[in-house]
């Protein structure tokens, strides 16, 4: 009997000891934003770090799901901005039970952009409207480099001036308190207005002898219309942005160019001196080689009044043949034989024969030209003529004394010419040079621009 009342009370004592162990529930969960990125649509993976509970219900507030049984409910995403509450209930087969709540923010997506608009023009000072373009973001943070202001923290800072020229950036920075992110883009303020010009004469004017036809080159910085004034042309104003112009009055005049951008207004004014006509073209000290000279590329033996160009056997051309007016042939490298011949009958020379050239007369020799009444033209009628008047006076006919070649021992030597369209004119030869099969001649030219 004793016995038995042992056994019971130890089978008592154990019942009691069991249940003051039952195991409680600790419930606990971590979770990872994938990306770290809280703007929708979000993707969440949640850890059960719970400890004692066997059976699990999750309650997703605002979540696709928004329950799940399992212990790790995987993926939940959440497609709409707000704060949402997460819920964690764990039971277990002791009858023990716990719970967490926790709360997550979920944000709208941060896109950062803005919008820079120019008013009027770049031109300094330069005003542009600065447009937030942004999105999901509570703080922006502005940087204007060269700009005034130089910063600003509202969302849509509006109009910002530029002074100084050059490229400038533009920053914005924006957070929602979580993420910031950050955007430059750079806009362009033109220089300071400069007015400014150039001219240049036509080819055939550059000695400035009137008529003389300028071209003017607008050299203005960070203009938009200009206005230009001429003495002594053949307009009085224009506003082209390049105009030409013809001076017909000799003298020294004054060109003035007013520039504006609509902001600011310069002008600059420069002055150009033209001179009488003296109907007259001076050349000087043009090279005319032998005929191998020629023949060989080095120095040509053919001349083009108009475009003021030698050429040689290997640049003429069908193009350019028909503008030679002078043909120059030295028979060796001595200077014993020389003359001057018309384009258009070379059968003298060893030259080829040139299609559709002109027809020039020339007096080679005017020691030997005895027609009655004859003078030579002098050197010193040469360097003293400054227009065309002894020129006007000569009578240039082909004899055959005067088309006797000549040699070097007469320096210098004056050779005279009538060109096909009539002007008359004089070379005086300066100097022979001997250089073997690459000797030449120096000469100047002086010949009407017209025949008058």
């Amino acid at each position: 009997m004793k016995k038995l009342l042992y056994i019971s009370t130890i089978f008592l004592l154990l019942c009691g000891c069991a249940k003051e162990e039952a195991v409680p529930v600790v419930v606990d969960f971590e979770f990872e934003v994938f990306n770290d990125d809280f703007s929708i649509p979000v993707q969440v993976v949640f850890f059960n770090r719970t400890v004692g509970g066997e059976e699990y219900e999750w309650k997703f507030e605002g979540g696709v799901p928004s329950r799940s049984v399992n212990r790790n409910p995987g993926v939940v995403q959440y497609e709409a901005k707000g704060t949402y509450t997460i819920e964690l209930f764990s039971t277990n087969q002791d009858g023990e039970s716990g719970s967490k709540t926790i709360e997550i923010q979920i944000d709208a997506p941060v896109l950062i952009d803005f919008e820079v608009t120019n008013l009027i023009d770049n031109f300094s000072p330069a005003i542009y409207q600065i447009t937030n373009n942004s999105s999901g973001a509570n703080t922006f943070n502005w940087t204007f480099e060269g700009g005034l202001p130089a910063t600003s923290s509202e969302e849509n800072p509006g109009e910002v001036s530029f002074a100084t020229p050059g490229t400038h950036t533009i920053r914005l920075e924006i957070s929602n308190d979580r993420e910031t992110y950050d955007l430059e883009k750079t806009i362009t303020v033109e220089p300071l207005l400069v007015s400014d010009f150039d001219f240049t004469v036509a080819f055939e004017d550059d000695d400035f002898q009137i008529p003389v036809r300028a071209q003017f080159e607008n050299t203005s910085i960070s203009a938009t219309s200009y206005q230009w004034s001429f003495e002594g042309a053949d307009i009085v104003t224009s506003s082209a942005e390049a105009p030409e112009v013809i001076f017909n009055v000799a003298g020294t005049h004054t060109i003035t160019l007013t520039a504006t951008n609509g902001k600011e207004t310069k002008t600059i004014s420069k002055t150009i001196e033209v001179f009488p006509d003296t109907n007259i073209r001076v050349f000087e000290n043009i090279q005319l080689g032998i005929n191998t000279a020629h023949n060989t590329s080095v120095i040509g033996s053919f001349y083009d009044i108009k475009n003021r160009k030698v050429y040689t056997a290997e640049e003429i051309n069908s193009t350019n043949q028909e503008f030679v007016d002078l043909v120059f042939f030295g028979l060796n490298q001595n200077f014993d034989e020389n003359f001057f011949t018309t384009p258009n009958d070379l059968s003298e020379t060893s030259f080829p024969e040139l299609q559709n050239a002109k027809n020039t007369i020339f007096i080679n020799s005017q020691e030997l030209d005895n027609r009655p009444g004859f003078l030579p033209f002098t050197v010193l009628q040469f360097d003293g003529m400054v227009d065309d008047t002894l020129l006007q006076g000569l009578s240039i006919e082909e004899t055959n004394p005067g088309l006797q070649p000549f040699d070097d021992l007469l320096v210098p030597r004056i050779v005279l010419f009538q060109t096909q369209e009539g002007t008359k004119g004089a070379i005086k030869i300066k100097e022979y040079v001997e250089d073997g099969q690459n000797s030449y001649m120096i000469i100047d030219i002086k010949v009407q621009k017209e025949n008058k």
